[in-house]
């Protein structure tokens, strides 16, 4: 899925989402510096917490109410290439791990 979002002074870029479906697998996406993760669940309320010392986007918590989808937004600029673990929590319950592996520019 690809989303126009709108640029400074007018018209817009885009930025091409990552889809993670809670519960199948893969658990570990690839970004480039202009992707962002979706996380989608439908079987209950969605948090994902990346290390706050090690993250890559503007937030290391996100939570979402179920059948919501949850955007990351891009990596982070300044951010290094490698690999970000963070754990996945399903109606206040820790149901697993994923890793998001943002790659070089």
């Amino acid at each position: 899925m690809v989303v126009t979002l709108p640029a400074p002074g007018g018209g817009g870029w885009y930025m091409a989402e990552k889809p993670v479906l809670v519960g199948l697998i893969p658990q570990a996406v690839v970004l480039d510096a202009a992707d962002q993760v979706c996380w989608v669940s439908d079987a209950g309320r969605l948090r994902i917490e990346f290390d706050p010392n090690r993250c890559p986007f503007s937030s290391n918590v996100y939570e979402a109410p179920p059948d919501t989808r949850l955007l990351s937004g891009p990596p982070r600029p300044g951010s290094r290439p490698g690999a970000y673990k963070y754990r996945l929590w399903l109606n206040d319950q820790l149901v697993g791990n994923g890793e998001v592996i943002v790659k070089e520019k």
